[in-house]
């Protein structure tokens, strides 16, 4: 199963890609690529929602993905920072959708729960456990790219899970 995460924001949405053989938790995580969408504070928003779409469109041709993860609507004090980040998440489950492709969504403290244990962690503790998940030698960068791939990973123990579950029957 290869499972491509996003992380959305309104300056930079961040992009995973992880691969897992569906229902066996002994076989490792594998990392394929993240990535990291930079928006300019300059441009307009329709300008910046059609580069979110088009590159996460690429990356969706290239990466060949069985499913697309992405974290749920969180409420924020600031409605407006909320309403921009909507966009950028319809923008992103638009280009899933336009490509076929199956969405599967988690709640920011399911994410965290699912990779680091604790639904309250830090960032620098989802980057430090992704890393150690998917093997690599250094931190993810961007943190949102991180994100991403926590996301990923995630979508893939919960399909796990239930997959033993379902066995269990």
């Amino acid at each position: 199963m290869r499972v491509f995460g996003v992380d959305c924001g309104t300056e930079v949405t961040g992009f995973g890609i992880v691969d897992s053989s569906q229902g066996e938790r002994d076989v490792p995580l594998q990392f394929r690529a993240m990535g990291a969408i930079r928006l300019s504070k300059k441009q307009s928003l329709p300008v910046r929602l059609d580069q979110v779409f088009c590159e996460l469109t690429a990356e969706l041709v290239r990466w060949h993905p069985d499913v697309v993860a992405i974290e749920e609507v969180f409420y924020s004090v600031n409605a407006k920072s909320a309403l921009k980040l909507g966009q950028v998440r319809g923008v992103a489950l638009l280009a899933a959708e336009r490509q076929g492709i199956p969405l599967a969504e988690y709640a920011p403290l399911k994410i965290k729960s699912s990779v680091v244990g604790y639904g309250l962690a830090k960032k620098e503790q989802v980057q430090f456990m992704v890393a150690r998940l998917l093997g690599l030698a250094q931190l993810p960068e961007p943190s949102d790219a991180a994100d991403a791939l926590a996301i990923a990973i995630c979508h893939i123990h919960t399909a796990q899970t239930l997959a033993l579950q379902g066995a269990g029957r």
